[in-house]
């Protein structure tokens, strides 16, 4: 079976738009980059570092030092798609950073997306 093109695409060609998303919303960077340490437990340096390296996704999920076990309390529906019915579990991990993004561009609290 064939991998999923979003796989093997790099997270540093992604994230200026999750940066992009939050930020046309009033939101910040540090706000995008602190939900992705959140949810893959990477710290600020490791992040860049994957981004420096144009790690793609699953390589970045696979290095991520540990996933947020709260992530599995993500739940709602991002490009139509609900999260928690995702069965792929790369592509659930994907979709939990969109949802969590999605979130944080319609204004929701830092508090409430870091569940």
């Amino acid at each position: 079976m064939t991998k999923h093109r979003i796989f093997t695409t790099s997270v540093a060609s992604v994230y200026p738009h999750y940066v992009q998303k939050a930020e046309r919303k009033g939101r910040q960077k540090a706000e995008v980059d602190e939900i992705i340490r959140w949810l893959t437990g990477y710290s600020q340096v490791g992040l860049e570092k994957q981004l420096a390296d144009e790690a793609d996704f699953e390589t970045f999920f696979e290095q991520a030092p540990e996933m947020n076990p709260h992530a599995s309390l993500i739940k709602g529906v991002v490009c139509g798609v609900r999260v928690e019915e995702v069965e792929d579990p790369l592509m659930q991990k994907i979709r939990y950073l969109d949802k969590l993004v999605d979130e944080l561009a319609k204004g929701k609290a830092m508090e409430k997306i870091l569940r």
